[in-house]
């Protein structure tokens, strides 16, 4: 995969990994296997066992608490592979049955660039643009509410990032959901492969009988203004501000394959009312289906069908289709409104 190389991807949150248990995560159309021992420390190897193929993510992580091993360092973990148990450590090398020497490097590591508890990488390609300092200011200021959302959906990454930039189709897709009466876009700030959407959204009053089915309705106004600060194009960033809390709703992308993409959310608040406790978890819940609502359509569309018809708004898909056709270069011009 040509497209988007040198882009940082959040490959996941410490929180999503269990220690020594590891997991699967594909990137630019490569398979790793990514986990964390019990010291804390994060690794990532090419996913497939250098012997007959087998999943490394579906073994299990060894540790020689004694540093009896051929393996250097003591109380590390190291990943077995399911099918004959071969144990490779962070490095890639292993000890063949028979043999008490260390081999070379077999499998490559994936680099990995461990921020706290966010776990970025190029994807072994070339840095072409920064890790915004951003999650590391929220983590600092915010309560972490916890991961949602999180799937793999069978669409390549412009149409995910399309749809998560269309400021139209709550209307459509989630009209059940937020029941938005209208979108108006008051603003849009572009600077190149970082912008700002100020959107107001009128929605019906919920009633009760929807309160008592979601309580996260509670935190939901009559009009939402949402300020969407869009990170092209691994992130975008919800800041939403209430009486009971303040938000961070944090939504991560990753191209997977040519025609599959992954996505999560980080969610963030700093409450200014005890009820703002008693709510977070349907919070996650209400983003989950929000996801959900997302991942549904998404599986329903003719990707590559040309667009015929334009609406009002959709500043942000514009600037989705800029970015990715000239990226890392920004060569349109400014967006702004």
């Amino acid at each position: 995969m040509k497209q988007l190389q040198g882009s940082p991807w959040l490959l996941a949150h410490r929180a999503m990994l269990k220690p020594n248990q590891p997991m699967k995560v594909s990137l630019l159309g490569n398979d790793y296997v990514l986990w964390q021992d019990s010291h804390g420390t994060i690794s990532a190897l090419p996913n497939a066992c250098p012997h007959m193929g087998a999943m490394l993510s579906e073994g299990w992580c060894v540790t020689k608490p004694d540093g009896s091993s051929a393996f250097a360092k003591r109380g590390v973990s190291r990943i077995a592979c399911p099918f004959h148990a071969l144990e490779f450590d962070s490095s890639g090398c292993t000890v063949l049955p028979g043999s008490n020497k260390q081999t070379k490097s077999i499998l490559p590591p994936l680099e990995l660039i461990v921020q706290g508890d966010f776990i970025w990488s190029y994807g072994g390609y070339e840095a072409k643009i920064p890790i915004p300092s951003i999650m590391n200011e929220i983590a600092a200021e915010y309560e972490f509410i916890g991961v949602t959302g999180e799937r793999s959906l069978p669409t390549d990454i412009l149409s995910l990032l399309l749809n998560m930039h269309d400021y139209n189709h709550q209307n459509g897709t989630h009209r059940e959901l937020f029941e938005i009466e209208e979108v108006q876009v008051k603003k849009f700030i572009d600077e190149g492969l970082h912008s700002h959407a100020y959107l107001s959204q009128p929605r019906k009053q919920p009633k009760w009988r929807d309160i008592l089915k979601n309580p996260g309705q509670l935190a939901m106004p009559k009009v939402l203004e949402a300020h969407l600060e869009n990170f092209f194009p691994f992130m975008g960033l919800l800041h939403g501000e209430d009486k009971l809390l303040s938000l961070k709703e944090s939504h991560f992308y990753l191209p997977e394959a040519e025609n599959r993409s992954r996505i999560f959310v980080l969610m963030y608040m700093k409450a200014h009312s005890a009820i703002a406790h008693l709510i977070k978890g349907n919070l996650l819940k209400l983003i989950d289906v929000v996801v959900e609502q997302d991942a549904k359509i998404l599986s329903k569309i003719y990707a590559n069908t040309p667009q015929r018809i334009k609406l009002n708004n959709e500043v942000g898909m514009d600037w989705v289709r800029r970015n990715f056709d000239s990226f890392p270069t920004v060569v349109e011009p400014n967006l702004s409104r």
